[in-house]
């Protein structure tokens, strides 16, 4: 993240920080209108949302401390106004009693959920990074950047993937998107993560590459049953630099398509036809091969469709052409970072997608 990443974060800790204050400015303003308005007029309703809201807000400690607090409260008013030995008194002070075991009882709760709910996020991260491990960061001329950014609502593990490998025939990288989410997701991206390692080092052409890695997938869909065999698919985009040249040479399978920049402008490098992703394609005839151009300080920036899919609060699309056009950087770290934070502020708010991002810079 950039460091507009960061003060959203600061900014976000400091409001969370002021929310955590209303239970205890609810107590002191329920006491203060109990204290100053006539016995008939009362705040008991301050001193039962007060625990419940800081429930969900503050530490056991904080909760048990509100709801103490609550019931201090409200006996101190009652003994002001002198109904606490009442029967109205009485039944009051234990229902806010009640109400602060139930706000204590909550809190526990919430806590458990937390508690699994870090844990299955901590095993999903680290499930993400045995499947995506960070790329070299330099491999001959090129400069190398990978990011992978859960949707904000989401704690499965996603379908995105990335890999970026040296072969005899040049730098080979992938970037593709399987259907679904969660471990099927996963089982889908090592199979093809798998089939595009060996055939990148094996294949001479790129849609050798792209025809090995169809295969694999097909054969694991002939292996499930029911909706699992027609689910068992895979958009990519294939891209290989070929050894001591300039050109840049794509396979795209259904995938979003991937952006060239140099000089300060921002192209799509739209496919010349359209192919099925991986998984559907098997028996076709082999995929055409799109080259072009990619001279020093050209930069390739791979990404799946969080990226393209990001709405802002009016429902309109993100447009990476447009919006990077013209912004500078220095790497394709700073590339990356910068495309996430402008992702970020489009949105205002949480995705539905995940987003990974590689760039490729020639030096």
């Amino acid at each position: 993240m950039g460091r507009e990443g960061e003060g959203r974060t600061g900014e976000g800790r400091d409001v969370l920080a002021y929310v955590r204050l209303l239970p205890v400015v609810l107590l002191v303003g329920g006491f203060l209108v109990d204290y100053v308005t006539p016995a008939q007029f009362s705040a008991t309703a301050f001193y039962s949302v007060a625990p419940m809201l800081a429930a969900p807000l503050m530490s056991l400690t904080g909760t048990a401390l509100v709801g103490l607090g609550a019931i201090a409260a409200d006996a101190g008013i009652l003994s002001h106004f002198g109904l606490i030995g009442g029967p109205g008194g009485i039944s009051e002070l234990m229902s806010i009693s009640a109400v602060a075991i139930v706000a204590v009882f909550i809190n526990r709760l919430l806590h458990i959920r937390d508690v699994r709910l870090r844990s299955a996020r901590g095993v999903a991260a680290a499930v993400q990074r045995a499947v995506l491990p960070e790329p070299p960061p330099r491999v001959g001329p090129f400069r190398v950047a990978a990011r992978y950014e859960t949707a904000e609502a989401e704690a499965e593990i996603g379908g995105d993937l990335y890999a970026v490998q040296e072969t005899p025939y040049g730098l080979r990288c992938i970037m593709g998107d399987v259907r679904g989410k969660g471990m099927a997701a996963v089982e889908a991206a090592t199979v093809v993560l798998g089939a595009f390692r060996m055939a990148a080092d094996e294949e001479p052409t790129l849609s050798g590459v792209a025809t090995r890695m169809d295969r694999a997938l097909w054969r694991e869909a002939e292996r499930r049953e029911g909706m699992d065999r027609l689910e068992w698919f895979a958009t990519a985009v294939l891209a290989e630099f070929p050894p001591g040249g300039t050109r840049l040479c794509l396979v795209n399978r259904g995938h979003p398509p991937p952006l060239v920049l140099h000089g300060g402008t921002v192209r799509s490098a739209e496919p010349e036809g359209h192919a099925l992703p991986l998984g559907m394609g098997f028996g076709n005839d082999p995929d055409a091969v799109d080259t072009m151009p990619f001279p020093p300080g050209s930069t390739l920036l791979m990404h799946t469709d969080g990226v393209t899919e990001a709405r802002d609060p009016d429902g309109t699309f993100y447009d990476p052409v447009t919006r990077l056009n013209g912004v500078p950087f220095s790497g394709p770290a700073e590339l990356l970072d910068a495309l996430l934070d402008d992702v970020h502020a489009h949105t205002g708010g949480p995705r539905s997608d995940d987003m990974a991002l590689l760039a490729v810079c020639h030096f």
